[in-house]
């Protein structure tokens, strides 16, 4: 298994950790391994393009890892009041939609790479759980950063579905 799968792998055991300091009343910690979670996002693209180390693994597990931690954490923000909960089911559906998408696009051979819009979609989304952990519950920086992941949550959602209409045309027999 090579450097940035380790990374990848790194991330999603950090999850658990931050959830129990999270739990556990830590939240500067919690924040700090939140923190060290997202950058390994960074790093493990930034290695494996550098390096050429690019997998089939790193290509599924890479935005799988980066969608179980924003939302454990947003659902554990939201728990406590930190976070809206409207803000976390925009999240979830355009997840859930763009990953559906994708496996269509998968099906009649295509595939969907990661835009820009999803790469600012996630750093705002690790920009607003950090917020939340940090800042007191209803803080307006958080609500502010709150509607700004929002948006661009959509925005990038709609970019994937417009960017693949092909993906939407039916099969000839």
């Amino acid at each position: 298994m090579n450097l940035p799968n380790k990374l990848t792998l790194l991330r999603i055991v950090l999850i658990p950790v931050c959830l129990l300091l999270w739990a556990l009343k830590q939240p500067v910690l919690a924040a700090v391994v939140f923190a060290l979670a997202a950058a390994t996002d960074f790093l493990d693209g930034y290695i494996a393009r550098k390096r050429q180390l690019i997998t089939v693994f790193g290509k599924f597990a890479d935005p799988v890892a980066d969608k179980i931690l924003v939302l454990t954490a947003m659902i554990f923000l939201c728990a406590d009041g930190r976070l809206a909960a409207w803000a976390v089911c925009v999240v979830a559906a355009r997840e859930l939609m763009v990953d559906g998408l994708r496996l269509v696009a998968v099906g009649k051979g295509n595939v969907i790479a990661a835009g820009w819009l999803g790469k600012i979609k996630t750093n705002l989304q690790f920009a607003c759980v950090l917020c939340g952990m940090l800042l007191p519950a209803g803080h307006g920086v958080v609500t502010a950063l709150t509607i700004l992941m929002a948006a661009m949550t959509v925005w990038s959602g709609v970019d994937y579905f417009l960017g693949a209409k092909d993906v939407f045309q039916e099969d000839k027999p």
